[in-house]
C-alpha cells in the first residue's frame, strides 16, 4: 500500500484518535487537513490556524468558497459558529503561550528521539520554515502524520536525521502509513500495526531500532 488515497485517510483517522473535545488544534497542510472528516459530530474542537483564525470549519462546498478566508497553507475553509479571527501575531502568541493542546504536521525525517526535520530539502525552494517551528516546541503534544518511506523508498524514520531540524526532541506519535510509534525516554516504542502489515515489514522499512509493545494493536485495513 502507497500513499493512495486509502492509506492518506487511514492515517487522519488514526491521528483523529487523539483528539478530544474541548481541545485547540492546529493541523499542517496535506495529511494533516484531513483529520476533520474523521471527527465524530460530538467531538467540539477549535481547529486553530497561524494566519489567523480559531474555529475552523470544514472545506467549503465549490462555488461556495470566501476569496478571504483560507487556512495557513491557503487553502479555502469555513468558519464554525463561534470562531474568530485574530492577526498572525495574536495566532502566534496562542502557540508560544502553550494554548495548542495537539498539533498534527507531516514530515521529511523524524529521528528515534523526536527530532523533527519537515520544512527543507537542501537545494529545493520553499516559502520557509512557517510556523512549524513554534507548534513542535510549544504545542503540548506533536503528532506526526507521514509515509514511513519516501519516494525512493528511503527510510523516513531515522537513527538521526539528516535534513535540516525544525525542532529536537519535540514528536510524541508518529503515524505511518504501516505502523504507529510512540516516542519515549528510551527511545521508538511500536504500539500499532495497519494491516496487512507485519512487524517484520515495519523492521525493514525503518532507518533505527525500536521496541516493541508487548499488545501490538491492529489496525484493520
Amino acid at each position: 500500500m502507497g500513499m493512495g488515497v486509502d492509506s492518506r485517510s487511514q492515517m487522519a483517522k488514526r491521528a483523529a484518535e487523539e483528539i478530544q473535545s474541548g481541545m485547540v488544534v492546529n493541523l499542517g497542510i496535506g495529511i494533516p487537513s484531513l483529520v476533520p472528516n474523521h471527527l465524530s459530530a460530538e467531538t467540539m474542537v477549535m481547529f486553530h490556524a497561524e494566519n489567523g483564525i480559531t474555529g475552523m470549519g470544514p472545506s467549503p462546498a465549490k462555488g461556495e468558497e470566501d476569496e478571504n478566508l483560507c487556512n495557513a497553507g491557503g487553502f479555502p475553509v469555513t468558519l464554525n459558529s463561534g470562531g474568530s479571527y485574530c492577526d498572525s501575531s495574536i495566532a502566534f502568541g496562542m502557540i508560544r503561550k502553550g494554548r495548542v493542546d495537539i498539533t498534527i504536521l507531516g514530515s521529511l525525517q523524524v529521528s528515534q528521539n523526536g527530532d523533527l526535520a519537515n520544512w527543507i530539502v537542501p537545494g529545493k525552494k520553499v516559502p520557509g520554515m512557517g510556523g512549524a517551528m513554534e507548534l513542535a516546541q510549544k504545542a503540548k503534544k506533536v503528532i506526526v502524520v507521514m509515509n514511513h518511506c519516501d519516494k525512493h523508498g528511503n527510510p523516513k524514520i531515522v537513527t538521526s536525521c539528516s535534513l535540516p531540524l525544525t525542532s529536537s526532541s519535540c514528536v510524541n506519535l508518529i503515524v505511518t502509513d504501516l505502523a504507529v510509534f510512540q516516542v519515549t525516554g528510551e527511545g521508538l516504542l511500536l504500539t500499532e500495526l495497519f494491516a496487512p502489515f507485519n512487524v517484520e515489514d515495519v523492521i525493514n522499512k525503518t532507518g533505527c531500532e525500536f521496541k516493541i509493545s508487548q499488545n501490538v494493536r491492529s489496525i484493520p485495513y
